[in-house]
């Protein structure tokens, strides 16, 4: 637990995560963590033990960590242990990532009189059956949060049309990506290409994921088959972990793909991954608007994903890559044989979308928008 701190004119936010594996919303969430202006800000972080170990490595030196979970609205002991840091360090503003996540955390947040309350919901929900799918008890929660942050125009139509949230309390603001980390001539590691058996002339798919059923990692290697018949060569490497580890590694031995399909596990520098690719596949069943795309296209390279909710806004169709219909195999392979038949073309996607990121979807403006909604938001509750 973080020690007390003496009141300050720095606006106090802790960030509140619920989930245990590395992905796209957690980089998000060190995005913020790193950037927020110490000026104005000073940053905490509550998160579940194995997500403050997995980020660990890469927090800033001043953000202190309180590992703990809500498992339910009635893990009291979870509840208490929130309350008791929301006091101690009297936070000014909570900003907890994913539904429920806020679902949990908003009330305990209200009944602590923080000032602000804001959610970043990232994904639309599409899992979700019965009753939970009326969202009535996202439109009750709402009512404890003062700001939901969108992270595309698509999420936020979500927002508004489908849950019903209230329109003024939508604000959208796009993921991020720190363009210093990427560079379009890095040159592939030698050592990645003896481990997972990459000549230079090899076309490489990199396959930036969790390893969640969202990410569509199935119907990508239903595609393999037919992608290895066109393209013998072909490599189809995997960067991420997660809870379906163990079934797709089943499901690679049933179709003979062992020499074709790598799962490397969470990667922190994924630019070393990046290097080796002719291209990213993305054949997410939803996204919010995927981070993995953004840092394909900072590092130069095209994307070929499947047009679902905020994808399209970053993968434009035939000029930074292609999009195809989600759940389709066939629209994978297509997509990528069209995107292979042409290198200098796909060369052209990958530089065309290294520019729209630096023109859209730059992190200094994610972190710009950010603090500025966190002050009005706060400066209204005063």
């Amino acid at each position: 637990m973080v020690s007390r701190v003496p009141k300050s004119n720095l606006v106090s936010v802790l960030y509140f995560s619920n989930e245990c594996v590395r992905g796209g919303v957690e980089e998000h969430l060190l995005t913020l963590l790193r950037g927020l202006d110490r000026q104005r800000f000073r940053p905490y972080l509550a998160c579940t033990p194995e997500l403050a170990e997995a980020l660990s490595s890469d927090l800033p030196g001043d953000v202190s960590v309180t590992p703990l979970r809500l498992r339910s609205p009635r893990d009291l002991t979870g509840a208490a242990a929130l309350a008791s840091l929301l006091r101690c360090i009297r936070a000014e503003i909570l900003h907890s990532h994913l539904f429920f996540a806020s679902f949990f955390a908003a009330p305990i947040a209200r009944a602590c009189r923080v000032p602000v309350v804001i959610e970043t919901p990232h994904v639309r929900e599409h899992w979700r059956r019965g009753w939970k799918a009326s969202h009535r008890i996202d439109r009750w929660a709402a009512r404890l949060v003062d700001r939901f942050i969108a992270v595309s125009e698509s999420n936020a139509e979500y927002l508004r049309s489908e849950k019903g949230l209230p329109a003024a309390k939508v604000t959208t603001i796009r993921n991020g990506c720190d363009l210093a980390r990427f560079q379009t001539d890095r040159a592939p590691s030698p050592e990645l290409r003896r481990r997972y058996g990459v000549a230079p002339a090899d076309p490489v798919l990199v396959m930036l994921a969790r390893l969640e059923p969202q990410k569509g990692h199935e119907v990508m290697l239903a595609a393999m088959p037919r992608l290895l018949a066109l393209h013998p060569r072909l490599k189809l490497l995997c960067v991420g972990d997660g809870a379906l580890r163990g079934s797709l590694e089943a499901m690679r031995r049933q179709l003979g793909l062992e020499q074709a399909v790598h799962f490397a596990g969470f990667q922190a520098d994924i630019g070393a991954f990046l290097a080796l690719a002719t291209a990213t596949v993305l054949p997410s069943h939803f996204e919010g608007l995927p981070l993995a795309a953004i840092e394909s296209l900072a590092a130069g390279k095209p994307v070929l994903a499947s047009a679902v909710d905020g994808t399209p806004e970053v993968v434009r169709n035939g000029e930074t890559g292609l999009t195809f219909p989600a759940g389709s195999p066939g629209a994978i392979v297509d997509a990528v044989s069209t995107a292979f038949a042409d290198r200098d073309r796909c060369v052209a996607w990958g530089r065309a979308g290294r520019r729209l990121v630096e023109d859209q979807f730059s992190h200094r403006a994610q972190l710009r928008q950010t603090e500025s909604l966190y002050l009005n938001a706060w400066e209204a509750a005063a």
